[in-house]
């Protein structure tokens, strides 16, 4: 065939080339003028019939062919030239993806392919095909060769899932449509290798054997499945596995095989059927129970659907007592009581129970009247607590009511009817008193709104009852009181002063004082008897306030005025009530001009004065008392510190410049008395410094003299704080003090460490400046010590060598 092909291609140019030289004989120029001169050797070449190109049909060739390389075609240049011509080959296939599939010749122009081709990779391939000089350069335009793999069949059809699965519903008809089953062939699918045909091998049901006739066939073109006969009934059957075939080639060619799985399911052909269909239960009174006991239902639909799925109802419920729900795990019904029951009232119940499924009924489910069930529950007794008739207990009662009136009773009742007692557990004014048989509440004691523990005009207390067996409650009684009549009012003031001459504008303002609360207390009526009502009147101010003045002039006196005052209660109160008036002459302003002549003349005014006395008296004694105070206070700015025997000036921590007194051989410490060494200055010599103290107060300690030839603000030395307890080592404190102050480099250049300039007019002593000679002990010569007198003689011992 590929012969025959490449016989009419030859042809085919042979032809074509032929034609085109007889036609162009005579004008035809040399192949290389052409070349050279295209436009200039053919003037009208622009205007005469163009060359066409090649034009090669489709190359075919079979996949998966054995005989290779085989030629395919081949190409010649129609040019006319004395030159050699080179072919060439382009395009996937050659020298693009996939590559050395096929070649040609480069002489002879002939393609051919080099491997076997696939035509489910490549079905086709596209080339360009190059006559060219030995230069490289283009003698014709390109040639295109179109090359097609024809198919073979050799690929095998797939189904496109490993187990197919579909559902069919019991009792359906025959060509009910199940499921579709599909498969692929990678064969050209144009031409017979992959026309595809389905079929059923084998079918197997579930459980096995149940159904041995054929149920379903296939369309064996689409792959459709479809039920071919009655009787699939899920309670017999669940499924069916087919084994399933698909060839190509129409069926004659190659083949697979596959697998389907078909599940019949269910509908609802069963109603729930009651198992057993009576039932007996008990349940204790006053209680709400969520489970008081199932029931039982069967059904032969498939379990867990809602074809299986049962709904209880109660067809005698009126008080709704009961309820009844589905346990869906089970599927049995629960009986619960949700109201509580009385056994006085009705000691059995009996329940007639219904049941359907959750689904409707199919119309190929049997005629059967709905399932009913009977169920007998005994209610148990118990011990009920007793019952108040109301709570709180609401009492209404006036204040005034009387002790051992009664408020209320039979305020308690038992459902078993035992016998109960009552008490008063919270009463805190003690007001009330219950008869523990019958609970009738009486009054104690009056009642008093005016009680801390009434509010809002309600009293709160509360009551107990329990039954024979100690089963109790309690409730609140809540007593409202009522508003009486109980006290009169009270005329206030009951004195004031009035001008005598009796001006309107003017007056003693009255009012009244009542402790009850309205309606029984204002507004008020006053009123003056008849005998004084001559000489007085009473304005009406508002329905609390009156003002009384004179109807004449009057002289300036004491007068007693009687005035009547009434409530408003229901029955009223009234009071009589004596005012004391002062009539005095009043200014413009309506006060009396001799209010304060009166005020000096009487007891009052005596004691006025004698309070004014008695204060200034008071106030000189505290003058004295700071007096005392602040001179103490002067004169302890300079004491003695006994118990250490050292002068203390500003600062009882200064004590280095210290003079201990002997008065007496052998006092030694005890005698000691310490001296301000202040006295020791002499007050014409004390140098002047910038801000020291006035003469005679010695240098301040935070202001000291500075030495001149000592940096400042050195650290001072230690001093010698106490004196030694025993008189032998005096010597050894007065060195230590001495180089401490040698070594001060804070303190003027003096030779010791004390500045004694001035020691007073007169003085027997010498300077105590010959203690710090730097002559050391046995050169110092005592002697003299034992004429000074028996005082200094134990002095002059310690520090005679001899």
């Amino acid at each position: 065939m590929m012969e025959g092909w490449m016989l009419m291609v030859m042809v085919c140019l042979l032809g074509a080339q032929l034609c085109r030289v007889l036609s162009l004989a005579e004008t035809q120029p040399s192949a290389e003028e052409e070349l050279l001169h295209p436009l200039a050797l053919n003037p009208w070449k622009n205007h005469g019939r163009v060359k066409r190109d090649w034009i090669i049909p489709p190359i075919r060739v079979s996949e998966n062919s054995k005989q290779v390389p085989e030629d395919l075609v081949q190409i010649k240049s129609d040019k006319i030239f004395t030159g050699e011509v080179i072919y060439k080959l382009e395009g996937p296939g050659v020298d693009q993806e996939p590559k050395n599939l096929f070649e040609i010749d480069d002489k002879t122009g002939v393609i051919r392919s080099k491997r076997p081709l696939d035509r489910e990779k490549y079905n086709s391939f596209t080339l360009k095909a190059f006559a060219l000089s030995p230069s490289g350069e283009r003698l014709e335009n390109p040639t295109t060769i179109e090359i097609m793999v024809l198919d073979q069949n050799d690929n095998r059809p797939a189904f496109t899932q490993r187990q197919f699965v579909g559902t069919v519903a019991e009792f359906s008809i025959p060509g009910t449509s199940v499921m579709s089953v599909s498969a692929t062939d990678a064969d050209d699918p144009n031409t017979e290798n992959a026309a595809l045909s389905y079929f059923i091998l084998g079918q197997e049901s579930i459980p096995a054997n149940a159904i041995t006739k054929t149920m379903f066939g296939i369309n064996n073109l689409t792959g459709a499945i479809y039920t071919r006969d009655v009787g699939l009934d899920r309670e017999v059957v669940h499924g069916f596995r087919l084994k399933l075939q698909v060839a190509d080639m129409g069926g004659m060619g190659l083949t697979s095989e596959g697998e389907a799985i078909i599940h019949v399911s269910d509908i609802n052909n069963h109603a729930p059927q009651f198992s057993p269909d009576k039932y007996r239960m008990a349940v204790v009174e006053n209680r709400r129970e969520n489970e008081i006991g199932r029931v039982n239902v069967s059904d032969r639909d498939d379990p867990g659907t809602r074809n299986w799925g049962a709904e209880y109802s109660i067809t005698n419920n009126p008080e709704g007592h009961f309820a009844i729900y589905t346990d869906f795990a089970t599927n049995q019904g629960v009986l619960a009581v949700v109201k509580p029951l009385d056994y006085e009232t009705q000691k059995e119940h009996t329940l007639i129970l219904t049941v359907k499924n959750l689904s409707p009924l199919s119309n190929k489910a049997p005629n059967v009247p709905l399932s009913t069930a009977t169920v007998l529950i005994s209610v148990v007794n118990e011990n009920e607590a007793p019952h108040f008739i109301d709570d709180p207990i609401k009492i209404v009662a006036l204040e005034s009511v009387l002790p051992g009136t009664l408020l209320i009773g039979n305020i308690a009742f038992d459902p078993d009817n035992s016998a109960l007692r009552y008490e008063i557990i919270r009463d805190p004014e003690r007001w009330l008193d219950i008869n523990r048989q019958t609970g009738d509440i009486v009054v104690k004691r009056a009642l008093n709104m005016r009680s801390p523990h009434v509010r809002n005009n309600i009293y709160n207390a509360a009551v107990k009852v329990t039954d024979s067996e100690g089963v109790s409650v309690t409730a609140i009684v809540a007593i409202t009181l009522k508003e009486t009549n109980d006290f009169p009012p009270l005329l206030l003031p009951l004195s004031g002063s009035v001008c005598s001459s009796g001006s309107s504008r003017h007056g003693l303002i009255l009012t009244a004082l009542d402790e009850d609360n309205h309606p029984h207390a204002e507004p008020f009526d006053f009123k003056i008897p008849t005998d004084l009502s001559i000489n007085w009147t009473l304005i009406q101010i508002n329905g609390t306030h009156v003002m009384l003045q004179p109807l004449v002039e009057l002289d300036v006196g004491d007068y007693a005025v009687t005035v009547l005052v009434t409530d408003s209660g229901s029955p009223a109160l009234s009071s009589y009530a004596q005012v004391n008036v002062t009539v005095c002459v009043c200014d413009s302003f309506g006060d009396c001009n001799s209010k304060a002549g009166v005020v000096l003349k009487s007891s009052v005014g005596i004691s006025f004065i004698a309070l004014i006395i008695i204060m200034t008296c008071v106030a000189f004694l505290l003058f004295l008392l700071l007096l005392a105070v602040a001179m103490t206070a002067c004169g302890r700015r300079h004491h003695i510190k006994k118990d250490t025997g050292l002068l203390v000036g500003e600062s009882e921590d200064d004590i280095r410049d210290n003079v201990f007194n002997y008065d007496e051989q052998g006092g030694g410490e005890e005698d000691e008395n310490a001296f301000s060494i202040d006295l020791l200055w002499n007050p014409h010599d004390t140098p002047s410094y910038p801000g020291t103290l006035p003469l005679g107060s010695g240098f301040p300690r935070s202001k000291q003299p500075l030495r001149k030839d000592a940096p400042h603000n050195l650290p001072s030395p230690t001093y010698p704080r106490r004196p030694p307890a025993d008189p032998t080592d005096i010597e050894d404190y007065i060195n230590d003090g001495l180089e401490a102050a040698d070594n001060d480099p804070n303190v003027p250049p003096y030779d010791t460490a004390l500045i004694y300039d001035f020691e007073g007019d007169g003085s027997v002593a010498g300077s105590l400046s010959s203690i710090a000679t730097g002559s050391s002990d046995g050169d110092q010569d005592y002697d003299y010590l034992n004429d000074w007198g028996p005082r200094f003689q134990k002095l002059a011992n310690m520090y005679d060598p001899r």
